[in-house]
């Protein structure tokens, strides 16, 4: 059409539409505090080896810091400020999402990109309670960090994988939730950790502004 080689644009005779979508958070989905210190408790006792225990702080960071998983997974060291007691804070600047190698410039399965809907530049601050403070500080001590700074690693320094995690997140509702709460969709996903805040807003990081 921009080199004038067609008489009129094909593309109105196309009677489909893009179906409407919802930005709406399903509240069936959203757990209150209680259920997911449960389910934070219950991700400990998952696996052998410690497989769980490892991956609890991951999951603390969704639901408290309400970082998407790709952003939990290439959390650096660098990026925490984390005192020996009070708040602390997190500069969110990188995302870790999981692609088919076939379609990634690496071999690696997680590119490291810029933060969902921001310039490659952009960081964001992110305020963190003690209690998520006191969690990191350990997991730190525990498991030390990946050669690049990551947290959060598997038992052979990569980074952690979505079905490693999801996996030990089904296995932790199963645990934490009756039948009829696993069948429901109830924190179905780890996203859904931070969804709370999506309904009520950061009730914690508006109390530290404050």
């Amino acid at each position: 059409m921009e080199l004038e080689e067609l008489s009129a644009n094909p593309l109105h005779k196309v009677k489909w539409k893009p179906p409407k979508t919802t930005e709406t958070v399903d509240p069936r989905v959203v757990v209150n505090p209680r259920q997911a210190q449960e389910l934070l408790t219950a991700v400990t006792y998952v696996g052998r080896r410690g497989r769980g225990r490892r991956l609890m702080a991951l999951f603390a960071c969704m639901y408290y810091a309400a970082l998407r998983p790709a952003e939990a997974v290439g959390l650096r060291l660098q990026d925490c400020h984390l005192p020996a007691s009070g708040w602390g804070r997190l500069t969110i600047d990188v995302s870790r999402p999981e692609v088919n190698t076939q379609w990634s410039d690496t071999e690696d399965a997680h590119e490291e990109r810029g933060l969902k809907h921001r310039g490659r530049q952009d960081v964001r601050p992110v305020p963190i309670s003690p209690e998520l403070v006191k969690i990191l500080r350990k997991q730190i001590v525990e498991y030390r960090t990946a050669k690049d700074g990551r947290i959060f690693r598997s038992e052979r320094g990569v980074v952690v994988a979505s079905t490693a995690y999801t996996e030990v997140w089904q296995d932790a509702r199963l645990l934490a939730f009756t039948p009829a709460q696993v069948a429901f969709p109830l924190a179905k996903r780890p996203y859904y950790l931070g969804t709370q805040r999506c309904l009520c807003g950061s009730t914690q990081a508006s109390q530290h502004r404050t």
